[in-house]
């Protein structure tokens, strides 16, 4: 693999755009492939096999396209299908999950809230990294309804705001110190959170850790582009291309694909 191919990532929609960003961010010299697989969006309601198929098709779209490394830019993907796509395929895999640790780590009240997907916070991986802070209570909630609702645009919209207070106030009155957000949507909800959760509360996402772990990877496996230009970046969808457009504030070009 030679380190000039481009960095590839995908997810179920546009939300690990919020991953590619902290990428670009801390390598503006890489180039990029973002496929948004949004027909199947949200892969939260998925079964472990199908989400595993889905992860396997979006793994050998960029594979055709010489990526040197693959983010899975989804926690549920991540949670359920990276130990297959390890064991199938002869690339580096960087995974993205909720950021427990910091959290428990610094929680002063012993109690820290996560908003994730339903195929988040039932898969093995998340059971297993949630037994290692047994001092500290998890108070988990699905967040049914958000990325739908990101995937149509509708961020600042009324629903969302109601369901945002539905799923929050519960974990306010139960004392969360920290939240943290266990989907790549979910950091574009940040300034409606904000708006909801007491200053006290920090909120805890897992992009920049993730664009760390995919550099490090980078430097011990592959190698980092050698361009001295900005990084070129390549968006894909297999829906409507105007969401992914405006959450790149119409920057990037993105091409309609069929995978």
């Amino acid at each position: 693999m030679k380190n000039n191919n481009p960095i590839g990532l995908f997810d179920s929609g546009i939300g690990g755009t919020s991953i590619w960003s902290a990428i670009q961010d801390l390598m503006p010299n890489e180039d990029t492939i973002y496929l948004a697989d949004s027909v199947n969006a949200p892969y939260g309601k998925k079964s472990k096999q199908q989400i595993i198929d889905l992860s396997s098709k979006n793994t050998e779209v960029l594979l055709k396209m010489n990526c040197k490394i693959i983010v899975v830019a989804c926690n549920t993907a991540t949670t359920n299908a990276i130990k297959e796509l390890r064991a199938k395929y002869d690339i580096p895999f960087i995974g993205i999950e909720p950021a427990i640790k910091p959290a428990a780590i610094n929680s002063k009240t012993q109690t820290i809230g996560v908003l994730a997907t339903k195929g988040t916070l039932t898969s093995e991986l998340f059971n297993k990294t949630t037994e290692l802070y047994h001092d500290t209570k998890i108070v988990e909630q699905v967040g049914h309804g958000l990325v739908e609702l990101i995937e149509k645009g509708e961020l600042n919209s009324s629903e969302m705001t109601t369901l945002l207070h539905s799923y929050l106030d519960p974990m306010i009155e139960k004392n969360i110190d920290y939240l943290v957000l266990g989907c790549s949507h979910y950091p574009y909800l940040i300034p409606q959170i904000k708006q909801i959760l007491p200053a006290r509360i920090q909120i805890i996402d897992s992009g920049e850790a993730v664009a760390r772990q995919t550099q490090k990877v980078l430097k011990e496996k592959i190698g980092l582009n050698s361009s001295k230009q900005k990084g070129k970046a390549f968006f894909y969808t297999n829906s409507n291309p105007k969401v992914l457009s405006e959450i790149l504030k119409g920057e990037y070009s993105v091409s309609q694909k069929e995978f």
